[in-house]
């Protein structure tokens, strides 16, 4: 028999699988980093530097005020906890996934790659080499050597040189690794000897079948409940592998068939997820947090209508740039546009919205979670615009703190 989950149920359950209800920890350690990346999975990366950088944005809002460099110590020193890779979309992941990834990594060497455009093969074995002799180094370090010209305005990397090209390629077939970014956020690339731990190279290359099934195993404990649509989209996987290693892991007792109302799909369960009393939860989500990433996943669990508005005209966007879901308790009550004017110290709340049945408290848990966020920031105020139903009173109370010190 089928079991049930009411949809609170299955809301309480994802987020203590996301890292929600951890105990906090006063100064946050490695091994509080190693505890969020292991409920996380992945920490998606991306350029926007708006307010701060996607990857330390997931932490932050379950680990609160971190020391940055935590990151980059887990990423660039040894030993080397995670590495970045084409998990998700471009990610940090664990560096035990990399055995994992090898058959994506073949995958992407026998289609020439992901993007529509080719590298040339002919570049290949001496960028290798370069890369081999100078390593860690950037595109932009090689290009000169191997500028054919031009760059083209073809597809979408329309702006990437043939060193880029290459070295993108060499990185998703795993011929080359990153070893970090420089203060420009470009990547550094590194023969993966040299990047990753040698226990981790050496480690056997699971079975295709075997890798779907850790992967899909992996985002079952990241989910706590998911459908397969969610399961597929966490490590960008096919539906149809997916499904396969879904009822491989049913029949294994790893994950329970469940309902839950309002899903259309069906649902499971992982065996060792936790339904928790209560979800204390205050925390800002980046646009690219896991809770919210798939966006038909937080519409069914959080009624939270949500779509990123980057490249949306300014005109058209309904509600901003760069804007951030609030999480209170286990709702997501209010949606802020964020912006760190560094120039100013100054936290700019450009655009402030509450969600139906926004509780009474939301602005003033709001504002206090705004001047953390400041202060992590190293941000001295913060200013609310008067954009959105919630501002006015959000720019009361945040006002009203300031003058309390």
């Amino acid at each position: 028999m089928t079991e049930s989950l009411t949809t609170l149920q299955a809301r309480r359950i994802a987020l203590a699988a996301q890292g929600f209800t951890d105990r906090s920890h006063a100064t946050p350690s490695m091994r509080t980093l190693e505890r969020t990346l292991s409920r996380t999975g992945v920490l998606q990366v991306d350029s926007v530097n708006v307010l701060q950088r996607a990857h330390y944005m997931p932490l932050y809002s379950r680990m609160g005020a971190y020391d940055v460099d935590l990151l980059r110590r887990a990423s660039q020193r040894r030993p080397r906890r995670m590495v970045e890779y084409w998990a998700h979309v471009q990610a940090f992941m664990p560096v035990d996934l990399w055995p994992v990834m090898q058959h994506r990594m073949a995958g992407y060497r026998e289609q020439r790659g992901k993007w529509g455009f080719t590298a040339d093969p002919t570049l290949e074995p001496g960028v290798l080499a370069a890369v081999r002799d100078r390593g860690p180094v950037t595109a932009r370090d090689l290009e000169e050597e191997f500028s054919d010209g031009p760059r083209t305005k073809e597809h979408w990397g329309w702006n990437w040189s043939q060193a880029r090209k290459v070295l993108d390629f060499l990185f998703l077939v795993g011929d080359v690794a990153i070893a970090g970014r420089n203060s420009q956020f470009e990547v550094l690339y590194d023969v993966p000897e040299r990047v990753l731990p040698a226990s981790v190279l050496a480690a056997p290359t699971p079975s295709k079948a075997e890798a779907d099934l850790e992967l899909v195993r992996r985002a079952a404990r990241s989910h706590g409940v998911a459908t397969v649509r969610c399961l597929a989209d966490y490590y960008r996987m096919g539906v149809a592998e997916t499904r396969a290693a879904v009822e491989t892991l049913v029949e294994a007792g790893e994950l329970v068939p469940v309902t839950v109302p309002g899903w259309t799909r069906a649902a499971y369960l992982h065996r060792d997820a936790r339904l928790p009393r209560r979800v204390g939860a205050r925390a800002l989500l980046s646009p690219f947090d896991p809770v919210v990433w798939e966006r038909s996943r937080a519409e069914t669990l959080f009624d939270f209508s949500y779509r990123i508005e980057i490249y949306v005209p300014a005109d058209k966007r309904v509600h901003g740039y760069y804007v951030l879901p609030f999480l209170l308790g286990d709702r997501i009550v209010a949606r802020v546009d964020l912006k760190a004017d560094r120039a100013t110290r100054r936290l700019l709340v450009q655009g402030a919205y509450a969600e139906p049945g926004a509780p009474g408290e939301t602005a003033e848990e709001l504002a206090s979670e705004l001047r953390r966020l400041a202060r992590w920031l190293d941000l001295d105020d913060v200013v609310v615009a008067p954009r959105g139903d919630l501002a006015p009173v959000l720019a009361a109370v945040a006002a009203a703190a300031g003058r309390r010190g």
